[in-house]
């Protein structure tokens, strides 16, 4: 997981440590590329705006080295060209941080799948669904 708010980092952890372990949390983007290769995780979690290396950047060095790494979005981002950006840099998941109570187990359970998952109500790329659409 990785994001640069440490309470952000906590609430996730209530959200899904009952059916998921969380390896590692960083801070910035940076530290994810670096933790993600020595850890090997199946899903990241990852924050968008963050310093040193923003999350798409750092998923975009992750995805460059071919990694297996399935990643998850979780942002205040809702903006289109963010959700285009996260898929276009490899992500599955856009989740919302107001959503991410509902959302995330979602996401996580998508993601696991290969599919992708955006958070309803996100402006989508090209108004696609919030599931599979995404696929096409």
């Amino acid at each position: 997981m990785a994001d640069d708010n440490r309470e952000m980092i906590e609430a996730v952890k209530t959200i899904i440590g009952a059916d998921y372990e969380i390896v590692g949390a960083v801070n910035d983007g940076l530290q994810l590329v670096k933790a993600e290769e020595s850890l090997e995780p199946d899903i990241g979690i990852i924050d968008i705006s963050m310093p040193v290396m923003n999350g798409i950047t750092a998923a975009g060095e992750i995805a460059k080295r071919g990694s297996a790494i399935k990643i998850i979005f979780l942002t205040v981002n809702e903006d289109r060209d963010f959700v285009r950006a996260a898929f276009e840099c490899g992500g599955l998941g856009y989740v919302i941080k107001r959503q991410m109570a509902t959302d995330l187990p979602t996401a996580l359970e998508e993601a696991l799948a290969g599919r992708r998952f955006v958070s309803p109500g996100c402006d989508e790329p090209n108004g696609l669904g919030h599931f599979n659409g995404l696929d096409d």
